[in-house]
This record gives C-alpha cells, structure tokens and sequence, in this order.
C-alpha cells in the first residue's frame, strides 16, 4: 500500500514528487508514467524558456507561482549543477496599436514586482538585437533558456535517492475508490493500492480526473500543437537571445517568436493550431475519437466561433511556410523563407470550461481520494517546484 501514487511523470508530477518526499520522507510515494522515460511530452517539448511572471494576471496563480518558482528553479540549477543562461529578452511593439498594450504590459510586470524590467527604444532595441524591427519594447533581464527534460532527470534522480519510487511503462487506465484506498489499474493489469491520488498527467489530466471523481468535471483538455522552425546556422547572427512580439490578449498564446537554444540553435515560432489528437505531433496525426471529443465539447465549439478568424491564419501558417516568414518578418524583416528549415512540435494541454472559457490560471480540483491538476499551462515548467510546493501542502494536510 502506498501512501501517496501521482500519476504523470512531466516537471509538474516530478516536482510534487520530490517536495512531498523533501518534507515527509517517512511517506510512501510512487510515480506512475505510461511512457519509457520522465518528459516524454508536453515537457520535453517546450521551448525551454526561463519565464520571468510578465503576462501573468497579478495575485493569479500563474503569477505567484511563475515569480516564486522563478527563484526555486535558480536555486535549485545552481545547487546540482543544472545549466542555465539569463540571457534576457525583448518584447517588441511592431505597430501603434501594439503601444498601449506594451505599456499596460510593463505595468503589469511592475505589479509583479519585476523591477529590473525597462521601456526601451527602438535605438535601444537594436543595440541588443540588432536585426530588430520595431517602434518600442520591454526589455526583460530575468528570462532565460534552459533545458527542462534534464531538469526533470535530476528531479527524479533527487526523488529516488529520499527512496521514491519511479515506475514506467504503466498507463493508468481506472482508478476504483475503496472505503480507505483507492484502487489504481494500469493497462497491464496491475493494480496499485494507495491512500491518495495525485493527477499530474498534463494532455489527460481530464480523463484522469474522471477516474477519480464520479461527478462531471467541468472543464476538458483541448489540444493545440505549436510548430517550430529552426534557423540555418549561418543565419544564427540574426538572432542573439529571445525576441517576442506584443501578445494578444484575447488568445492565451504568445505568438510566433525567437528563442535561442541552451543547446545551441534558434528555434522561431511556435502557431497554434488545434490538434486532431492529444498527443498529435504531426500535421496528418489523428486520433477521430479524441477529435470527436474535442469538437463536441460545447466550451470549445463556443471558442471555435469566437476565434475563427485566428484559428484560420494559424492553420494557413501551419502549412504555408511562406505566410508563417511572413509573421516572423514582423519582427526580422531580413528572415528569408530559405533560412528556416522544419523543426519540432509540442502539444498544449489547454482547459476549456464548459461555457468556453479557455482557462488562463492554474486548476486544481480536490475530493477526498484525489487532488487533480487539471490545468498547468506554460509557465508551469518554470513554476515546476512552486506548484509542486502548492500540490504538496494540499498532500501533506492530509497526512
């Protein structure tokens, strides 16, 4: 019998791991992950940015926890040795009607109390990227590059050592509640008993929720892959670190931008455009009953017309290299359709509410056998140990 099973070997399970065991070592935890290794998905394919908490709602929980786990993830790459860069970034106004929206967004950061961030000018944009093109920006010195599947491999590696137990290859198909325990079934037939269940399972984070509660949980993940480019190394100089436009309010995306790689490399983009499977990295990836799904979930087909216009000029950038160039020449006008070549492919867990709401902030959704994060969208890689420190103290006052 354990006393604590997560489900869901991303940064978000592994952190919550980890923290629980830091602070009561004497619990018995097991991680369940159905792949072969920890980072398989939504992790492992980010764009290993070191988010600062500048688009963040102050007082959200985005916003608290993107600012406290900014320091943890720092203290925590400096004490094992993790490497990381604050190489800083950019956010660019393009157009006049982007000024306001720049602006309302550097008082948002000051609100939450990234002091250190600057309105800079065009002149003073071109010092630091000098293929630039813009009217005004923000220049953000917190933001920085690192690589989050290593993080998640020391996360487990620290998880293991307070005896943690780490089990791959078990996708977690049931869980039966019992009157003192919950039953967790995986595909092979195995059955895990344990006092609580924690849902960290990112792309099914819903469809476990539903295993853990009979009540309907309102809110179902709607999958939207982003695609990258990368840039042919001779063109590198174009871009020196992070370069990104003013965001959209209304859509909780970031737009196409330009990310240099801890590893070496610039990635440019990514869209986002809706994925016909949650775990659909292709283009021509399908699954028809997770599309089914998706397009008849009420909250969705609400935001499918709302955001229709949008939704279409991703998928033409999805399959037109020549309109996707064209975006990212808002920002570097000398970028040539030549100068990138395909890179990879990630897919958002995004949570829609039933009234077609697409949720903006951190969900965690409790009952008495299960404490469900059903929403952890990105920052939650930088936020990692301070979500896990949130998930945790919910874990622990019930121990």
């Amino acid at each position: 019998m354990y006393d604590i099973t997560i489900i869901g070997g991303g940064i978000v399970g592994l952190a919550t791991a980890l923290r629980i065991k830091e602070q009561k070592p004497a619990l018995k935890v097991l991680l369940l992950e159905k792949e072969n290794e920890v980072a398989k998905h939504q992790t492992g394919h980010n764009s290993g940015v070191i988010h600062s908490g500048l688009y963040y709602k102050p007082g959200s929980l985005k916003a608290t926890n993107c600012i406290r786990g900014y320091q943890m993830l720092i203290d925590f790459c400096e004490k094992e040795g993790v490497a990381y860069d604050l190489c800083g970034k950019i956010v660019v106004a393009t157009t006049e009607a982007q000024r306001p929206l720049l602006r309302n967004l550097f008082e948002r950061g000051n609100q939450n109390g990234l002091v250190n961030n600057r309105m800079i000018s065009e002149g003073e944009m071109k010092e630091i990227e000098p293929h630039v093109k813009g009217l005004e920006g923000i220049w953000v010195p917190y933001t920085g590059i690192i690589d989050y599947k290593t993080v998640c491999e020391k996360y487990a590696e620290k998880f293991r050592l307070l005896d943690g137990e780490v089990v791959f290859g078990e996708k977690v198909t049931n869980v039966k509640n019992r009157n003192s325990h919950s039953e967790v079934v995986t595909a092979s037939g195995k059955i895990f008993e344990t006092k609580l269940v924690v849902n960290c399972a990112g792309l099914y984070s819903d469809k476990v929720a539903q295993l853990t509660q009979p009540e309907n949980i309102n809110v179902r993940i709607i999958p939207f892959r982003g695609e990258y480019y990368k840039i042919r190394p001779e063109k590198h100089y174009l871009v020196k670190n992070l370069i990104y436009p003013v965001p959209d309010p209304n859509f909780p995306f970031l737009g196409v931008h330009f990310t240099r790689m801890i590893e070496g490399g610039i990635e440019a983009g990514p869209n986002a455009v809706f994925a016909f499977k949650r775990e659909g990295y292709g283009k021509l990836d399908i699954d028809v009953t997770e599309m089914l799904e998706s397009l008849s979930w009420p909250g969705f087909q609400k935001v499918a017309m709302k955001y229709w216009r949008t939704g279409l000029g991703e998928y033409y950038r999805s399959f037109s290299k020549a309109a996707f160039t064209k975006a990212l020449q808002g920002l570097i006008p000398e970028i040539q359709s030549e100068d990138l070549i395909p890179g990879g492919s990630g897919v958002r867990a995004q949570a829609c509410d039933y009234d077609g709401g697409l949720l903006d902030d951190f969900s965690i959704i409790e009952n008495k056998t299960a404490i469900n994060v059903c929403n952890a969208p990105s920052p939650a890689a930088t936020s990692s140990l301070s979500i896990g420190q949130t998930v945790s103290e919910k874990v622990l006052s019930r121990f």
